[in-house]
């Protein structure tokens, strides 16, 4: 029993000291390695900062490509928009004229009267005709 308590005072004493010659055992080369270690890591801080601005500008680049293309698909739809307006009025704009011209010419050479006529002429042989220019009161 007597060796049991020689051993567990030995043992505590141990680890007692243990950790008092640890913290003493701090060397020169130890703090020139935390040193180096501290002066890596301001290295490596600054390189970030470096690749954080290149990642800024290729940001606003990106800002700048997409309101480029924004611009362009305004400027497209513009034009777009314009021709089909364009088309749109002129083919207006030519049935009305090409109609007046028509009723002009007819006008003109009495050929409505004509073709009342030829209509009223041909009517007498055919029922139907009779008929659809009876409904409109033209015979």
């Amino acid at each position: 029993m007597r060796r049991l308590i020689v051993i567990a005072t030995l043992f505590l004493s141990l680890l007692v000291t243990i950790p008092a010659i640890a913290e003493n055992g701090f060397t020169q080369k130890d703090r020139e390695l935390l040193i180096e270690l501290k002066v890596k890591v301001g290295e490596i801080d600054k390189r970030f900062e470096q690749i954080d601005k290149r990642f800024e500008q290729v940001d606003k680049r990106f800002d700048q490509l997409t309101q480029f293309l924004y611009i362009l698909a305004g400027i497209f739809t513009s034009l777009v928009v314009a021709v089909i307006g364009f088309a749109y009025w002129d083919r207006r704009t030519i049935i009305r004229e090409a109609r007046r011209e028509a009723i002009e010419f007819i006008e003109k050479e009495g050929m409505l009267r004509r073709v009342l006529d030829a209509l009223k002429e041909f009517s007498r042989e055919d029922k139907r005709l009779a008929e659809a220019l009876r409904r409109f009161n033209l015979l």
